[in-house]
């Protein structure tokens, strides 16, 4: 196995973590005698051993060993001991890791590595690697905001509704089981309040994920309130529930949802909304509509990935699925970076990233 492949490996063990090791990052390794396998390891719960470390154990004797591994290797004694002093201890001989550590705490590992006489490469992989860990990467650069993660259903005709406002259902069952996966590896989920009144969803995660921790339900409304008839309202003293009030219906808010566990707050720009659910530890919201909403967020360029999901539907009106934005010239529109593409049954997935959660 080359080290390419090796790479392409532990990326796949690295998924092994979705939504069980927030707040730390999703890593994979794998660890190469002459080209073949010795040992394999994934960060694949909370405060549990290291990829690298898990990799060291399958092997008898790792001394002249390569170890590639998806992020650098930690330097700091956490719920763990560092990953660097354990692999310098087994005498591994090359370490490749695809991403640097930006933590203050747990970066540095590749020149404590790199000191003490091991082989170190970075950058393998680098654009898959950290496409993969965004969330974590952006809560080390930037502390003012989540990572906003916008989910989009929509027909070939770029209608997130018909005319009718149905939404029920443009994908097929598929995709809709993926994004119960998805929402397992966010702090929280999003919506907005036209979207919790008309579908009434749970907004939980149901299916072959169990999260460690289930994500909170953000509400946004700015104007008017949240019923407490909804699901939402009635399941928050089991589920974390945020609603987000502009400032004027904050206090009508709080008479309305008395006797419930929402957590209100008052913002009334998505700007200060996304300061504030950063201040409360939302690591990465993934936001799941409506147009209006994700037309607000791609306005005041808080987005940094969509996930796009096309159903093979025509519907010639309805809601388009961005809301009704102003036009870019398209000498002046950004291009984003696509990240994945793969077929939900007989829907289509697309997911882009920005640059700057990928570079920064």
């Amino acid at each position: 196995m080359t080290e390419k492949e090796a790479m392409k490996r532990a990326l796949e063990l690295a998924r092994g973590g979705w939504g069980q090791v927030s707040p730390n990052p999703m890593v994979g390794a794998v660890l190469l005698k002459d080209g073949e396998v010795v040992g394999e390891g994934c960060h694949c719960e909370f405060g549990n051993e290291h990829a690298e470390v898990q990799a060291l154990a399958q092997c008898d004797d790792p001394t002249g060993t390569t170890m590639v591994v998806t992020l650098e290797p930690c330097s700091h004694y956490g719920k763990t001991p560092p990953c660097a002093q354990k692999i310098l201890e087994a005498g591994v001989r090359r370490v490749v890791y695809a991403v640097p550590d930006p933590s203050k705490e747990a970066g540095g590992g590749g020149e404590i590595l790199q000191s003490a006489g091991v082989e170190v490469e970075s950058g393998l992989g680098s654009l898959n690697a950290a496409a993969l860990i965004a969330p974590f990467l952006w809560s080390q650069v930037r502390r003012d905001r989540p990572f906003v993660a916008l989910k989009m259903a929509a027909s070939l005709d770029g209608f997130a509704t018909d005319a009718a406002g149905r939404s029920q259902w443009i994908s097929a069952p598929e995709a809709r089981e993926y994004v119960h996966w998805l929402r397992a590896g966010f702090d929280a989920v999003g919506v907005g309040r036209g979207t919790a009144e008309a579908d009434d969803p749970q907004l939980t995660v149901r299916g072959d994920v169990t999260p460690r921790v289930q994500p909170c339900r953000v509400i946004f409304g700015r104007s008017g309130t949240l019923p407490a008839g909804l699901k939402v309202s009635r399941t928050s003293r089991e589920i974390r529930t945020i609603f987000v009030a502009g400032r004027r219906s904050a206090r009508q808010a709080e008479s309305i949802l008395t006797g419930t566990a929402v957590e209100i707050i008052a913002a009334d720009d998505l700007t200060s909304a996304m300061s504030l659910l950063c201040e409360m530890g939302i690591q990465a919201i993934l936001v799941e509509g409506g147009p209006r909403l994700a037309g607000g967020l791609l306005d005041a360029n808080l987005v940094d990935r969509i996930y796009w999901i096309q159903g093979p539907i025509l519907l010639g009106r309805g809601n388009a699925a961005f809301g009704r934005r102003e036009g870019i010239g398209l000498p002046n529109a950004a291009r984003w970076i696509p990240t994945e593409r793969r077929s939900l049954g007989d829907s289509n997935l697309l997911v882009v990233d920005r640059e700057i959660c990928l570079r920064e």
